[in-house]
């Protein structure tokens, strides 16, 4: 599970670049009754969504020429240039290198991992991360869609410490990696990754990428709203044995997330 007493190479932070982050404030708002509060114009339109009075990602505009809506996933650092050093000896390459004052809210870093996917880092400062995880609304869950398992596996476990563990898809569909942080035990599971197809990776142009899982209490009232909302459904809602209730969406500016209502009911 996905806890916010961050251990190093679990999930701290995760922000959406939208080309309309106004439009995208109302539509996380209906879905998952989110309150965006922009940080202020120095910032350049970055702000974080609420709910409950907790932080639970952040947005802003998106900044690359070219880039699609998108939502990036940071992973916990105690030391964002010692990352940086593992990932580029890794394999990897630095998209955006370490920013942010030592004694600040925090540092980070974007990074593309050697198959094209591309992920972040955050170090804390003043400011922890994510501050409610596990819960509907929240997150719940990462995934890393890969043309190359055994080499993400390898890049990640490098840069991460992490340990995989291979279970098979229902139905024949393959292997799907399960992701601890490195200590963490099974307890502290907190993603997966699994390889599909280039053709199979159309929403990035063939290339890997990250998506976040958000928890539901009732995954297809919450696919209602996403429809609501000018949103659309990729896949689901289905059942997953094991798992619960599922659907892939994506919001009205083509960011992907999933919605999860665990097995067993409600989620906590």
């Amino acid at each position: 599970m996905i806890t916010t007493d961050f251990v190093p190479g679990s999930p701290s932070w995760l922000d959406l670049g939208s080309p309309d982050t106004a439009a995208a404030a109302r539509f996380y708002g209906s879905v998952f009754g989110w309150e965006f509060r922009p940080h202020g114009p120095e910032t350049g339109g970055y702000g974080v969504f609420r709910q409950g009075g907790r932080t639970v990602a952040g947005m802003g505009p998106l900044t690359e020429e070219g880039a699609r809506s998108a939502w990036m996933i940071y992973f916990h650092s105690a030391d964002v240039e010692a990352t940086a050093a593992s990932v580029q000896r890794a394999g990897g390459t630095v998209r955006v290198p370490p920013m942010g004052p030592g004694d600040g809210e925090g540092r980070m870093a974007q990074f593309t991992d050697p198959q094209g996917g591309q992920f972040a880092v955050f170090q804390p400062g003043t400011y922890p991360g994510l501050e409610d995880a596990d819960r509907p609304g929240a997150l719940s869950w990462t995934e890393l869609y890969t043309t190359d398992a055994a080499a993400a596996k390898q890049f990640y476990g490098t840069v991460f410490g992490w340990v995989t563990e291979d279970i098979p898809l229902p139905g024949g569909g393959g292997t799907y990696a399960l992701i601890s942080p490195a200590g963490g035990g099974k307890e502290r599971m907190q993603g997966g990754l699994m390889e599909l197809t280039p053709e199979h990776l159309a929403l990035n142009g063939g290339r890997p990428y990250w998506h976040p899982v958000f928890g539901s209490g009732d995954c297809d009232a919450t696919v209602a709203k996403v429809t609501e909302g000018g949103g659309s459904v990729q896949m689901g809602p289905e059942t997953a044995e094991g798992v619960g209730r599922l659907a892939v969406c994506l919001d009205p500016a083509g960011a992907d997330f999933v919605v999860l209502q665990p097995e067993g009911g409600a989620a906590a």
